[in-house]
């Protein structure tokens, strides 16, 4: 049982948490109306990322095997049957799209996307590089317009460029780290071949001064100040600054950006950061 309870990583759902991102930077995080269609629609997404993993690892359980960490994945490992696995697939696939279809036809049309579309990088898209960058991101943005969507919730270009900057940020973190730990020249991913650590190191560094700036500007944008009647969001930038930081010392110093999830869930000076800025925008927008 814990095998299978590794296999559909639920660990990883808290990547699912974007869906209620649009109401927080909306200001309506205590409008308590809109969380059962929104938690619902949690539960929707992350049943089809499970789905989509368990079709990944059993798809790349040869290659896994000769990972340093992979190679402990269910199916890698030999600990999760293949039967029992596409079982559990095939259930969690038809519950996300029957919670989809009870919600909201659109929230469904963007749930049926996404889980096409992570399909397609599993047979192939996530070979061509640069490509399964941009796919891996894309996922976070139709989290948030999801949580739009569901809560009615208006997201603004700013938001969207933020959230799809620092997915690009943690996919590049993650193939170098693949890069990193590939030995003897054998990659894990075919599409490491048009990717050098030189290259990543540049692209982050890149990302990392982009995403900084964003920010900056959406909190001091006429747009957002005047939307949420304040002008001191430029306060929580030292927060962010902090974060991405940390996140860079945990890239190229530590040598160990393998896993934004676990990193997010375990390092305690991003826990730290990240309540800090939650708390001052809290009480920057709300009090």
């Amino acid at each position: 049982m814990l095998a299978y309870i590794k296999l559909i990583r639920v660990h990883q759902w808290a990547k699912n948490t974007f869906i209620f991102v649009p109401i927080f930077f909306a200001g309506q995080a205590f409008d308590w109306d809109l969380y059962p269609n929104l938690i619902q629609g949690f539960f929707a997404f992350s049943f089809m990322a499970s789905a989509i993993y368990i079709l990944n690892d059993f798809r790349d359980r040869e290659v896994d095997r000769l990972h340093p960490k992979k190679r402990f994945r269910p199916l890698a490992s030999g600990e999760a049957n293949v039967y029992v696995s596409f079982g559990i697939m095939a259930v969690l696939i038809a519950s996300a799209l029957l919670i989809a279809f009870t919600l909201n036809r659109n929230f469904l049309i963007l749930l049926s996307i996404y889980g096409c579309m992570n399909v397609a990088y599993t047979f192939g898209l996530k070979n061509l590089s640069i490509v399964d960058i941009f796919i891996v991101a894309s996922g976070f943005l139709f989290r948030i317009y999801s949580g739009s969507v569901l809560s009615d919730v208006y997201v603004s270009h700013w938001l969207a460029i933020m959230v799809m900057l620092l997915s690009l940020l943690l996919a590049l973190a993650k193939r170098r780290d693949d890069l990193v730990l590939g030995k003897e020249g054998e990659f894990v991913r075919k599409s490491s071949r048009n990717y050098n650590v030189e290259f990543i190191n540049a692209c982050l560094a890149i990302f990392a001064g982009i995403i900084i700036v964003a920010y900056i500007m959406y909190t001091v944008s006429p747009e957002v100040t005047q939307r949420l009647n304040t002008q001191w969001l430029f306060g929580t930038t030292i927060f962010v600054i902090a974060g991405v930081m940390r996140y860079l010392q945990i890239t190229f110093v530590s040598q160990n950006s393998g896993s934004p999830t676990t990193i997010l869930l375990k390092d305690k000076f991003i826990i730290v950061t990240l309540l800090l800025w939650i708390v001052s925008f809290y009480l920057i927008i709300y009090i």
